[in-house]
């Protein structure tokens, strides 16, 4: 199976007890980047979060939302803190003994101060028994996620068969007119004997040269063959299935490299022509592979 590597997941519990909310969205990334939001409640089980979610990402940016809410009646319990009323009310007895100043201290202010009185759990959930829960939706999440990222991978498999299809098209084009570039170059090469000997002053070594230089110039043979290969290698990669970005990727970059060399040895308007076609082709495989996980 190719994942794309853009997708949306999501998932979610309701019991009697909690409200457990996870979302998973994804884009392009190099490597493996993922950033979880959540309830500070739930800090303590990150490291946990991402070992499942390891279960469900290998490449890619991916932010991971997770809410969550208690639902169990009294969940919330104001706490009086006696120790720290019992210092302000201390200090205050002191300044006004200190400063004389003379103003009645009532239980009303003083439970305006900080941490007098703050708000907290009733009763705190059971870690593993959340945790349990919340492993729940997160692979509920992860499932829906790779679904979305598998239905764009299948997608973008296709196009990219079709696109090598396409390229081993121009391959065989460029194989076919690689005659005419032959016949073309041995007439120039006719031209530049046919001079020489006007001249009388033929150079066996001139004539060794340039008919070195010209094997070397127009045979594009080998970038063919090894076009060919990559083509093959592109359709077995993409059947095999998996993370396959990283091995496209450098089978385009070694793709690109025999279309330049083509060029460069193109001895005819009608293989330039191709060349750039066959390059232009390579950069549209080369864009949708940044997609592939």
């Amino acid at each position: 199976m190719i994942q794309s590597m853009t997708g949306f997941g999501r998932a979610e519990m309701i019991d009697d007890k909690r409200k457990l909310v996870v979302e998973m969205k994804s884009v392009n990334h190099r490597y493996a980047d993922i950033t979880i939001k959540m309830p500070r409640r739930l800090n303590r089980f990150e490291a946990g979060i991402r070992n499942i979610l390891k279960d469900y990402v290998s490449r890619g940016k991916v932010d991971v939302f997770i809410t969550y809410e208690n639902l169990a009646e009294a969940d919330v319990v104001v706490r009086y803190n006696r120790n720290v009323a019992e210092e302000y009310v201390n200090y205050f007895r002191q300044m006004q003994e200190e400063f004389g100043i003379q103003e009645e201290l009532t239980p009303t202010a003083v439970g305006r101060f900080p941490e007098v009185f703050s708000l907290g759990e009733a009763v705190s959930e059971n870690d593993d028994e959340l945790f349990a829960c919340l492993e729940q939706v997160l692979r509920q999440a992860g499932e829906s996620f790779v679904s979305a990222r598998a239905a764009e991978g299948e997608n973008l498999k296709k196009d990219l068969l079709a696109k090598v299809s396409e390229m081993q098209i121009l391959v065989e084009k460029i194989e076919e007119l690689s005659p005419e570039i032959i016949e073309v170059y041995k007439s120039r090469l006719r031209e530049k004997l046919d001079e020489f000997l006007q001249r009388n002053d033929i150079d066996e070594s001139r004539i060794a040269a340039e008919v070195t230089i010209f094997a070397d110039k127009i045979c594009v043979d080998e970038e063919m063959v090894r076009l060919k290969s990559h083509v093959d290698g592109v359709r077995g990669i993409l059947e095999e299935g998996g993370a396959v970005g990283r091995k496209l990727d450098f089978i385009v970059q070694e793709m690109n490299r025999e279309a330049n060399t083509t060029l460069s040895k193109a001895g005819s308007l009608a293989v330039t022509d191709i060349g750039i076609e066959l390059k232009t082709l390579i950069e549209k495989i080369r864009e949708q592979i940044q997609n592939l996980e």
